[in-house]
Formats: structure tokens, sequence, C-alpha cells
């Protein structure tokens, strides 16, 4: 009965070490992500950067293309004619979500963008990729006891584009993307998810705001201005106009 026991305690702790071998191993397969993301410059115009760290996956980074997929609220855009203009120099590559944006719009009338950021492999790490993407401020409404409005950048997720679908079955979780690897060429490639910790959750922004108790004031000084640049115009028209009779012919 002793032997019986010790030999059935063997057998599952050899099952055991085996079960831990195997997830070890899987997981030292499976590539793993660290992310970061942090704001650069002052005011409305900003450069989001975007640095993740890839475990197996950068050892091997030829056959892989990153993106970062961030969602970004109301509050900021990003300008599609300064991105096509990036785009052209290869200094940017993303795709708009969706493509049409107004940029004149405040951000209580705004709606969500959705940003699929294509990584470039970092010169100073062998297994770290980056990315800048150009992202502004709307106008917020006018606040009260407060100068400043948080806009909240939640933390991008990092997906991984396999092309030649040699990454193991048990690392894949399909994502719902539609675009191409490189981001140069047309043709759709399947993306997937990579397990990531943020170093951070979240990214706040501070956009300066109007006072709400200072709105009477900038009307009336609005209103000031617009009569006085409009009677200067007015009187250098009549001082220094040129006016021609105009006849009308039959």
């Amino acid at each position: 009965m002793a032997g019986s026991a010790r030999r059935r305690g063997r057998a599952l702790l050899r099952g055991g070490l085996a079960a831990l071998l195997c997830a070890l191993h899987v997981q030292a397969a499976c590539p793993e992500a660290t992310i970061t993301q942090e704001l650069l410059k002052e005011g409305f115009h900003r450069s989001l950067l975007v640095k993740a760290e890839l475990g197996v996956v950068g050892e091997d980074a030829g056959r892989y293309a990153v993106a970062a997929r961030t969602r970004l609220p109301p509050g900021i855009y990003v300008d599609p004619y300064e991105l096509a203009s990036l785009q052209q120099h290869n200094l940017t590559r993303a795709v708009l979500i969706p493509e049409v944006i107004d940029v004149e719009a405040p951000e209580y009338s705004a709606a969500d963008l959705l940003v699929l950021l294509y990584m470039e492999p970092d010169p100073r790490c062998s297994h770290c990729f980056r990315a800048v993407l150009p992202v502004h401020g709307r106008y917020h409404r006018p606040a009260e006891g407060s100068e400043e409005a948080l806009v909240v950048l939640k933390s991008p997720e990092i997906l991984v584009c396999y092309c030649d679908n040699r990454l193991s079955a048990k690392c894949r979780k399909p994502a719902e993307v539609e675009a191409p690897c490189s981001g140069k060429t047309n043709g759709p490639c399947q993306w997937y998810h990579i397990m990531h910790k943020p170093a951070r959750e979240e990214l706040i922004l501070q956009v300066p705001v109007g006072l709400r108790q200072h709105s009477s004031l900038v009307c009336v000084v609005t209103l000031l201005a617009t009569v006085l640049c409009s009677s200067l115009i007015l009187a250098a028209v009549c001082k220094y106009g040129h006016f021609s009779p105009v006849t009308c012919s039959e």
C-alpha cells in the first residue's frame, strides 16, 4: 500500500512538472511586449511617441510587422493631410478609421478616432520598436474654475502581422484589422493580438480652455474689435479708394 501510494505521488509529481515545463515553454515561445507612450512638445500641437519592447519576437523581427492600435478620444485628432505628407516622406505610417476627419470640429461634437500606427525597429535596441504620431488638441467648452481640460489616452494594443504564418497557434489571437502588413502594399494580412504590459494604463493630456465666467467679457471685446476693424477698413476704402462710374449699355 505504501509503495503504491509513493508511486502514485511520484507520477503526480512528474505530471505536474511536465505541465509546468510545458507552460513555461509556451510562455517563452509566445511573444510578449512591454509598451510605453508619452507626449512630446507643449500646447495644442503634440507628438505621441509609442515604444514597444518585444521578447522573442524582437529576436526575429525581420519576419514581423508590428503596429500599435490606439483609440484617440474626441479631445484630440490626427490631421489626415499632415499624415499624408509625412507618409510621402516615409516619416510616419498609419491608418485612420474613419479616414475623413473634421479638423475644425470642437471636442463636444467630435467622435473617437481609431489609429493603426505602424512601428519601426529602434536602432538602439535589437528587440524594440517605436513610432511617432502628430496629434492636435481640439477646442473644448469653457470650464468653471479650471483653465485646463483633461484628455485621457488609454494604453494602445500591440498587434503583430506574421505574414508567413509561422507564429505558434497557441500564441495567436486574431485581431479584426483590415490593413496590409507593411503599410506600403494594398494586400491585407492577418494581424494578431500580442500580450503586453503597459507601463502606465493612461496618459493624460492637459488642453488649455477658457473660463466660463469670462464669456461676457470675451463677447464684448470681440464685438468692439470687430466694429473698430470694420470702421478702419471702411475709412481706408473711402479715403484711398478709386471709384469709377459704371454705365449700363443695352
